[in-house]
């Protein structure tokens, strides 16, 4: 339940949108890094059972771990987000919607993760991560908006290995990434032990190529990957 006085938890400058699930709503600054559909489609790809605990990491305004309550039965969602501007702003979305009981945002780098949570807690982590290596592309000049999209504060290596500590035996991976670095993602991800076992790739239109790939993995895992049908999000009109 939402409480009395939450408006006060927006800022200047900032905006509520509404999240259109369960009358939640989050709080965004239209200047900096706003969600996108990668971070839905994770959220629904992402398969959280009831009683699990949760680290979405590199979290950003919080909006996946707080779909994440509206959609599953997760007893315990954590965000972990590097920037305290972002992290704060993430807090207060948490605390309007009334969810401190299930989600905790900490302030943190993933690289230290796993000095920062007990060895083998989670039982599923949920990754949106920067999909441009760092010397890729040109930077965005705002520092909060270059960190989502290019890899300056963390690498694949640092998520896949923080990951493989953090998770328990047979834990479960998700990751939304661009597919353009599968090949790397599948290589990665069977080097630090969390073995592919769900693909599914999000087309803009039916007779495009992918501009998205949803990945589950698991810790400890056999090898066998499933490819899920595609998703395509827009229909097209009749001309």
């Amino acid at each position: 339940m939402k409480r009395d006085g939450r408006e006060n938890l927006v800022r200047p400058g900032e905006r509520l949108d509404d999240l259109q699930i369960g009358g939640l709503e989050l709080i965004q600054n239209p200047n900096g890094f706003c969600f996108g559909v990668d971070a839905v489609f994770l959220s629904d790809f992402a398969r959280v059972k009831p009683g699990e605990t949760v680290l979405d990491m590199g979290t950003g305004n919080g909006i996946i771990p707080i779909l994440l309550t509206a959609k599953t039965e997760g007893k315990k969602f954590t965000g972990l987000e590097i920037q305290p501007d972002t992290a704060d702003m993430a807090r207060r979305s948490v605390a309007y919607n009334g969810l401190e009981d299930r989600v905790e945002i900490v302030t943190g780098d993933i690289r230290e993760a796993a000095e920062l949570f007990r060895p083998a807690f989670f039982d599923v982590i949920t990754v949106n991560p920067p999909y441009m290596i760092s010397e890729h592309g040109m930077r965005n000049p705002d520092d909060v908006k270059a960190a989502a999209r290019h890899e300056v504060l963390c690498t694949l290596d640092d998520i896949l290995r923080e990951s493989m500590r953090l998770l328990q035996d047979k834990g479960r991976f998700y990751m939304v990434h661009r597919p353009f670095r599968l090949a790397e993602i599948m290589i990665k991800m069977n080097h630090y032990k969390i073995e592919p076992k769900r693909i599914q790739f999000i087309h803009p239109y039916i007779d495009r190529e992918p501009v998205l790939v949803l990945v589950e993995g698991v810790r400890g895992a056999k090898s066998r990957v499933t490819v899920e049908p595609p998703v395509v999000i827009y229909e097209r009109k009749e001309q």
